[in-house]
């Protein structure tokens, strides 16, 4: 499976890759993480609980980043065990270039999985990865850029 795609954000690129990097953050931008460990600058450990169709695995799985062309270009690998459900190894190639007023950002990944995921077919399972994906930026994007409070419907004294 291979995907591919390119998000605006709208931070400076050093800030994009430092968020990146940062366990807290990924944590809660990752769908269905539960737990991210920092074994070194390098090294993740993640438990993740998905949903693909029918099937529900928790994941466990480590995550190596290569980050020598940092902060323009990073490479992660990695590997998770879900049990029964099945595994999937695989890798992504990011580029993050200084845009207008932010970051843009372009991955390619490509993955293969094995067990009762594979089964599943190809169509279900890349399109579960894209919505991952899309979930993924969109809560990294709330959690570096969140928008202020609506105190319109608050009464306020003058």
């Amino acid at each position: 499976m291979e995907l591919s795609d390119q998000v605006f954000i709208a931070l400076p690129r050093e800030q994009v890759f430092a968020a990146l990097n940062d366990p807290l953050i990924l944590q809660q931008a990752i769908p269905g993480c539960e737990e991210i460990i920092q074994h070194s600058p390098t090294e993740l450990e993640a438990r993740v609980v998905l949903k693909i169709g029918p099937v529900k695995a928790k994941f466990k799985g480590k995550v190596t980043l290569d980050a020598a062309g940092a902060p323009q270009h990073f490479s992660l690998t990695g590997q998770g065990d879900g049990g029964v459900a099945g595994a999937a190894k695989g890798g992504a190639d990011v580029h993050l270039e200084e845009v207008e007023d932010g970051t843009k950002l372009t991955y390619e990944a490509k993955a293969e999985i094995s067990g009762k995921l594979a089964q599943l077919g190809s169509r279900l399972v890349t399109s579960t990865a894209k919505k991952l994906s899309k979930t993924f930026f969109d809560n990294f994007e709330t959690i570096m850029n969140p928008k202020p409070e609506d105190t319109s419907s608050e009464e306020q004294d003058f």
